[in-house]
């Protein structure tokens, strides 16, 4: 079986104290569950790797193993090389200063009933556009004081989102090409 490259975004990890990993230990923790060629992106839980794996079995088990090793259980969203290049490619705000513009990861697909809680959301000029299972984010006064964030958590809960600045999101699909 061929081994696909894919891209590991854990979420919450190493913000606030309870949920640290070293990257070395994460590299470590992704070759016990047969991944290969495993590289970490900066300290917040970007994994490039190659794994024979299908992606909704990759990340069962990475989510299962890094419980195991760290006692806690980050939402790990899995996408390919080619899956990520597209995130790159259908970005909405292709207009706007990099610097403003974020990427929400989701599992699946938002439902309609998300889709239009979205939609209802007015935090202007703060925007969000669903692509597939991306949050595509403007944030044009920066992440710190935006306010589309906590809307975004109200209209998604259960479901977790991990996010990430454009300038992350570009780097790890280069890595991963």
């Amino acid at each position: 079986m061929r081994r696909v490259v894919y891209v590991a975004l854990l979420r919450g990890i190493n913000v606030g104290g309870k949920t640290k990993i070293a990257m070395a230990a994460l590299r470590d923790t992704c070759a016990a569950v047969g991944c290969e060629d495993v590289a970490t992106y900066i300290q917040s839980g970007n994994v490039v790797l190659k794994s024979k794996l299908t992606a909704d079995k990759l990340r069962a088990a990475l989510e299962a193993a890094i419980a195991e090793e760290f006692g806690f259980n980050p939402a790990v969203m899995i996408r390919t090389a080619k899956e990520m290049a597209a995130v790159v490619d259908r970005n909405p705000y292709s207009d706007a200063d990099e610097k403003s513009i974020h990427v929400g990861f989701l599992h699946a697909a938002p439902s309609a009933a998300t889709k239009k809680c979205l939609a209802a959301i007015d935090c202007a000029p703060e925007e969000v556009k669903a692509v597939g299972r991306d949050l595509y984010l403007h944030l044009p006064n920066g992440m710190g004081r935006a306010a589309l964030p906590v809307q975004l958590e109200r209209c998604l809960r259960p479901t977790p989102i991990t996010v990430r600045n454009w300038r992350t999101v570009s780097k790890l699909a280069e890595l991963a090409s």
